[in-house]
Formats: C-alpha cells, sequence, structure tokens
C-alpha cells in the first residue's frame, strides 16, 4: 500500500514529467490536484485519472502526454501477471472475446499477458520490452472481422448499424494496442525508472515536436491548432499595435505646454502615430522536408490576415510561383493545401529539387513589386541549396527594397552551414531564427511581425 508520502513524491514527479513536456501547471493547480487525490482516493484508478486530468490540463489535446504519463506514476499492478502467458493462438482467442464483450479490465489483462509472453527481447533479466515487437506477433488488428461476426451474430446488427459496429470494435482494438504500449513502458520504467521513461518514452504535445520529424499524423494534428493560435496571436498583436499607437513623447510641444504650470511637464504630449497596418509577405520553400513548416506557417499567417493591410504568400522549389489565392480555402481544407499548391503552381523546373539562388532571383525579377519600404518578408526554409550558387545579390536586392526581412530555419542551429547549407551566408545579410517547433514559431511571430 502506497503511503502518504509516497503518494505524494509520485503526484509531484506527475507534475514535474508533465512540465518537461510543455504543460503549464502553476503551483495553484498543483494544490488543486493534491485535494483531488486526498478526495478521490487511490481506490477507484480511473476516475483518479480524471480527478488530475481536470485539474492540471487545459486542452484536450494534452490528454495525449497525460495519460501514459499518469499510467507510469499510478500504474495499475507491478511485477508481471500472476498467471503464465499463454500461447499465441489461446491469446488471440481470448483477446477476441474480450474485444467482443467490450470488457477494459479484461483487456487490460490480457495486455500484461501479451507483453510478458511476446515483448520480451535481449538476454534473460534484461530491461527490454517492445509493444511493437508484441502487437507485430499478435496482430489484434486483423481480428476486426472475426470479432465483428460474433457480435453481430449475437446482436443481429445490419447495415448502417453495422457500419457503426466496426467502428466500435476499431477503437476497442486502438484502446488495446495503447494497453499493450503502456504495459511495455511500465515495466521498462520499473528497471530504469519513471522519471527517465517519462522523459524519453511518451510523445510530447504537436507544438513541440520539430517540423522536420512530424510525420503525417502529428501534422494533421498540428494543423488543427492554427485557428487558436492564430486567435492567440492576434489577441497579443492587437495589444502591441494599441501600445505603438500611443507614439513617443513630443518634447518640444510637451515644453510648450508646461509654461503654464511654471516649467513642470504635468501633461506630457505624445507623437501620434499614423494607423497604417503593415505588408506581409511570405516566400516559402515547399520541398522535401520542410514542406509540412511552411505549409503550417502559411495557414498560420492566412489566419491573421486580417492583422495586415496586406499579405501575399510565393512558394518555390527552384522556381518560384504566387499561392496567395489558393490559401483562401486553407482554413476549411488544411490538409490538402500542399496538394493544391503542387498542383495549381509552377515551382519546378528540369528537377525536382530545391535550388534557393534560382528561386530567389526569380522572385527578385518577377515580384519585385510584391516589397516595399512597408512590407516585411518572411523567407521560410533550410537554407540547403543541394550545392547551387546561393545568389546572395537577390538576397540584398530584397533586403533593400524591403522594410525588414527575416529568415526562419527548421534546422537546428548547429547544423547551419553543414553539407550544402547556405545558412550563415544568407544569415550574414538578414536576421535568420531557429524556428523547429509551432511553439517557437508562435513566439517569434509575436516577437517579430510588424504593428
Amino acid at each position: 500500500m502506497t503511503t502518504g508520502a509516497g503518494v505524494t513524491g509520485r503526484l509531484a514527479s506527475l507534475v514535474s514529467a508533465l512540465r518537461a513536456h510543455g504543460i503549464r501547471i502553476g503551483t495553484g493547480e498543483s494544490v488543486d490536484a493534491a485535494r483531488a487525490v486526498e478526495a478521490l482516493g487511490l481506490a477507484d484508478r480511473e476516475l483518479l485519472r480524471e480527478g488530475l486530468a481536470a485539474t492540471l490540463l487545459h486542452t484536450p489535446g494534452q490528454r495525449r502526454v497525460f495519460d501514459p504519463v499518469f499510467d507510469l506514476y499510478f500504474p495499475r499492478r507491478a511485477g508481471g501477471p500472476e498467471s503464465a502467458p499463454a500461447g499465441r493462438d489461446e491469446l488471440r482467442d481470448r483477446i477476441a472475446a474480450a474485444l467482443a464483450s467490450g470488457d477494459r479490465a479484461l483487456l487490460e489483462g490480457l495486455a500484461a499477458e501479451a507483453v510478458e509472453g511476446f515483448g520480451g527481447y535481449g538476454s534473460p533479466g534484461s530491461d527490454g520490452w517492445s509493444s511493437h515487437q508484441t502487437l507485430d506477433r499478435l496482430r489484434p488488428q486483423t481480428l476486426l472481422a472475426r470479432v465483428r461476426d460474433d457480435v453481430r451474430a449475437g446482436a443481429g446488427a445490419t447495415g448502417f448499424a453495422d457500419r457503426l459496429l466496426e467502428d466500435e470494435i476499431r477503437r476497442r482494438i486502438e484502446d488495446f494496442r495503447r494497453m499493450v504500449a503502456s504495459e511495455a513502458r511500465r515495466r521498462v520504467a520499473e528497471r530504469r525508472g519513471r522519471d527517465e521513461i517519462a522523459r524519453r518514452a511518451v510523445a510530447t504535445t504537436p507544438d513541440r515536436v520539430d517540423f522536420l520529424l512530424l510525420g503525417k499524423d502529428r501534422l494533421a494534428e498540428l494543423r488543427r491548432t492554427v485557428q487558436p493560435l492564430a486567435r492567440k496571436l492576434a489577441t497579443r498583436l492587437a495589444a502591441r499595435r494599441r501600445r505603438a499607437s500611443r507614439g513617443s513623447i513630443d518634447l518640444r510641444r510637451t515644453l510648450r505646454g508646461s509654461l503654464s504650470t511654471g516649467g513642470v511637464p504635468m501633461r506630457p504630449v505624445l507623437r501620434r502615430r499614423r494607423p497604417v497596418r503593415p505588408e506581409l509577405v511570405l516566400l516559402c520553400d515547399v520541398s522535401g522536408s520542410v514542406a509540412g513548416f511552411s505549409d503550417f506557417t502559411m495557414l498560420l499567417v492566412q489566419a491573421l490576415h486580417d492583422q495586415f493591410g496586406k499579405v501575399r504568400v510565393f512558394a518555390f522549389v527552384n522556381r518560384v510561383d504566387e499561392v496567395t489565392g489558393l490559401l483562401v480555402h486553407g482554413a476549411a481544407d488544411p490538409e490538402g493545401l500542399g496538394a493544391r499548391i503542387g498542383e495549381r503552381a509552377t515551382l519546378t523546373a528540369w528537377h525536382g529539387s530545391s535550388d534557393y539562388g534560382v528561386a530567389l532571383g526569380e522572385f527578385a525579377e518577377r515580384y519585385g513589386d510584391a516589397v516595399g519600404p512597408r512590407t516585411t518578408v518572411f523567407v521560410l526554409g533550410d537554407a540547403r541549396t543541394n550545392m547551387g550558387d546561393p545568389n546572395l545579390a537577390a538576397v540584398r536586392d530584397i533586403a533593400g527594397r524591403a522594410r525588414r526581412v527575416y529568415w526562419l530555419n527548421p534546422e537546428q542551429r548547429s547544423r547551419w552551414g553543414t553539407g550544402d547549407s547556405a545558412a550563415p551566408e544568407y544569415a550574414g545579410l538578414v536576421d535568420m531564427y531557429e524556428c523547429r517547433n509551432a511553439r517557437q514559431l508562435g513566439a517569434l511571430v509575436t516577437r517579430l511581425l510588424p504593428v
């Protein structure tokens, strides 16, 4: 039985692990979580899970981090299963029966047996347990038709109800897969330590994943955060604009007004700024692994378009083309943005590799009139030229026309200048910033966007 001090320690470790994954938890929320533990007790683990989630989390998307971390610090069991693991075919039969009945407690027990019997690897006594290996040997996804037929035989589901039944069985199979993953993490954590596994083996929130490492699923999840992030950034930009519109002190008019008060400047006079909305130009590399970074940034800027007088967006690989019109439908179909750009824009010539020198030169020549003294230009890309000419003269031309030019690079700063990277050369002409994930992007947008 866990003592009060032990529960307090586990709760503190849980909060620390969640903070390490970017979930902001204040002292007040930590106190509320401790009160929730005191009120709910430890008897009903799922009730405790929901109580802590309600006190510590701010958005539904954070459950993806919270649930596996909770399972590490408040596990259902310790050690292995009480009974010896069954053979593969027998275990698959029992899993199919549990999926058909929807018995969650039974499925959790079967997940423990599955990891015990098929998840271990390495030498005897090794701390290696693999959920991937377990699921690869059992292949629970292949049980769908069998479970559906068993349930349908008992319930007589047909037509539309049958399709709903298949969706429910798929959900149960996915839940079982998560149980296996949780069990494997728990076993490794017992030997290596919970803190290390919570740090290394739990997927972080999408806004903290490197753009260059985003898979298709995580990128789709990240795109769904565009509108909430845009609303937050719009509020910050509006506040900056209000502060900036107050202007600076007009010293001459302030001193003239102070004559009536004996030279004491009781009422400072401000130089009022003219409320002119700035213009924005995005120049985006949409080739290879940086395409996800560019797509997300384009969608974010499109969602912020009301904050600017004019927004124009250009995409390139080794040719450049304007895609501003294609972004209008981006909010309705963000996942199809890349396909629309690839189909309707002319971005490549005789090869499909990125060529910054040619693309920047073409932009300066064909679209130079898009850049003026009120324009802020953002270049998005990793600055890898495939050993081509970086065309620094084109960058100087663009910088000479624009109010500001910023370059957002999704690569780690330590990799700038390695291989075919021309990042140091470009950074010598314009301000270049490391922008590896959506959290960094939000901070840079708030700081760099003109008001």
